[in-house]
């Protein structure tokens, strides 16, 4: 069997409909119907994937998503009924690596899945070969432990969400060198991310909250106006 996938959603339809759709792809498959049970699952069997709703009984899938957050970087789909931006931004902010809206096509999600196992396998080879042996990406005083998946500055934990740590894993790779908006969405969210460059924009405000002395003056994380971004030094 290929990667295991837990799905998490408690309309008994569309779980069934996505776990038969998911093993005809070759996906092992565990469900989950409401919050509580998908952190045991979670907890049980380490999924390399979780396909997550967030309109859930008992805890809801925001909460789920905040709490497996703060244990690993795994990869987490989230999926939503609504439209509104504030839930799409909800989402990305709690660390989810990517949303989707019902209703929505068995296709579109499949490509989701593909493009987020993807991008998390690229992202951790491009880190590594950057790091070496050490596995210890390092600039000024912020230091990112690709292993531990973690980031300090100054000796002090940093937590970023799993966007933010692959991009600034990106930008620290090629240090001193502009990267393109356009160029960090393919990289970082995928050639078929349905987006814009404000999510790129976003993101690096967000980051430079919590990496930058200043972030209205930025030491590390520079705009290149017009263009993009770069990692100074």
């Amino acid at each position: 069997m290929g990667a295991c996938i837990l799905i998490v959603e408690d309309d008994d339809t569309l779980r069934e409909l996505l776990q038969y759709n998911l093993k005809r792809e070759g996906y092992s498959v565990l469900t989950a119907e409401d919050g509580a049970e998908a952190l045991e699952k979670y907890r049980s069997n380490k999924p390399l994937l979780i396909i997550l709703d967030i309109m859930l009984p008992i805890m809801s899938g925001t909460e789920v998503c905040r709490i497996i957050r703060g244990e690993s970087q795994i990869p987490i789909i989230m999926l939503t009924a609504k439209s509104e931006e504030v839930d799409r931004v909800l989402g990305l902010e709690l660390g989810a690596d990517d949303y989707i809206t019902k209703p929505f096509s068995m296709r579109e999600l499949l490509s989701r899945i593909k493009a987020v196992l993807r991008r998390s396998e690229a992202a951790k080879e491009a880190g590594t070969t950057a790091a070496g042996s050490s596995g210890i990406l390092k600039a000024g005083d912020i230091t990112v432990d690709l292993k531990k998946h973690e980031v300090n500055r100054s000796g002090t934990r940093v937590e970023l969400n799993p966007k933010e740590f692959e991009l600034l894993v990106l930008l620290l790779s090629n240090r001193g060198q502009v990267i393109s908006r356009e160029q960090i969405l393919r990289k970082v969210w995928g050639y078929d991310y349905i987006g814009n460059d404000r999510t790129v924009d976003v993101h690096m405000r967000w980051m430079r909250r919590k990496l930058e002395t200043a972030p209205d003056n930025p030491q590390y994380l520079l705009t290149v106006r017009g263009y993009g971004y770069k990692f100074a030094g």
